[in-house]
């Protein structure tokens, strides 16, 4: 779930090709090297780093197909998918064009031939898992089913031997109400976010606007259009939304990490501090903290459902207000 927001994130400095001819490096202006292009994509910021353009183009399929030459080894979708497994298994600081060559058998040379560099790659892998999957009758790539690839290796539109199953919320009810749609949507958006914990490292204030982009929003819209709310407000729920569910992505993401890092469980990492703690309540400092029932901190109280209801409840009481100023 990406709604068009503001925002602000983390960014970095990335190599930028230029926008025609050989791919080249930000410093020397030169084709990269397989045996040289190994810096990893730590934290990238599509928001800056990528060339619009030729993005939109390998997103949308637009680019203009040579007529002659060999038949194309690779496609844009095979890159696509060898990045997000690599990033999900290794971690974004592993992804680069030559790890994702190596994943798929060939020289990192090749791979600029179908992809200008790590930032529009980063910005295809975005656009890739936030796309809904296919419904009976319905496309499979793009918007109209996708082209099926040619000599550019644009999209494929279907699935492909290696291609990672689309991600993006899908599981929205056919004629549920807009409740129903929005406790959906974030569900299945916090369970993207687990699959692929890279997300809550990139950037997303400023997507672009793909057609996995475009058709996850469409999706999402057209299922709550009957709230009866004003355009910017409608779509203002769909960002409120999204920001609660990223931020208890990134908790429960940085939750993980910090169990593989020190090899101790949540409950292991707390016990330890029990000592310590029971000291300072008995101080007398903490008499708010110290009242506290013994159950409020058990694991078994789900605080991503608690607040995705009180978010819902408010929304609910707007909703009433505006239908009945609407009267």
């Amino acid at each position: 779930m990406t709604a068009m927001k503001s925002g602000s994130g983390t960014t970095a400095t990335v190599d930028v090709p230029a926008k025609t001819g050989t791919p080249t490096d930000t410093k020397t202006n030169t084709a990269p090297s397989a045996a040289t292009d190994t810096t990893p994509v730590t934290t990238p910021d599509p928001t800056s780093g990528s060339d619009i353009d030729r993005t939109l183009e390998l997103l949308w399929d637009t680019a203009p197909r040579p007529s002659r030459g060999p038949k194309p080894g690779l496609t844009v979708d095979r890159i696509v998918d060898a990045a997000i497994r690599i990033a999900d298994e290794e971690g974004l600081d592993a992804l680069s064009m030559r790890r994702v060559a190596t994943h798929l058998g060939t020289g990192a040379m090749s791979l600029y031939r179908y992809v200008p560099g790590k930032a529009e790659l980063l910005d295809l892998m975005l656009d890739r898992v936030r796309h809904p999957e296919p419904t009976a009758g319905g496309p499979t790539g793009g918007p109209t089913g996708g082209p099926t690839g040619g000599p550019t290796g644009g999209r494929t539109g279907g699935p492909t031997e290696d291609r990672a199953p689309n991600d993006a919320p899908n599981g929205l009810p056919a004629d549920g109400d807009w409740r129903a749609t929005l406790e959906s949507l974030a569900r299945t958006t916090l369970a993207l976010y687990r699959r692929h914990p890279w997300l809550v490292r990139v950037n997303q204030s400023r997507p672009i606007l793909g057609p996995g982009t475009l058709d996850a929003l469409e999706q999402v819209l057209a299922r709550i259009r009957p709230i009866g709310l004003p355009d910017p407000e409608l779509v203002s729920a769909v960002i409120m939304l999204d920001g609660y569910v990223v931020g208890a992505a990134r908790t429960q993401v940085h939750q993980e990490e910090a169990e593989r890092s020190t090899g101790l469980t949540d409950q292991e990492f707390f016990t330890a501090q029990v000592p310590a703690l029971r000291k300072a309540m008995a101080t007398g400092r903490y008499p708010a903290l110290a009242s506290l029932a013994p159950e409020t901190f058990a694991p078994g109280f789900d605080h991503f459902e608690f607040g995705l209801q009180r978010i819902l409840d408010g929304l609910e009481v707007l909703v009433s207000r505006r239908t009945q100023d609407n009267k």
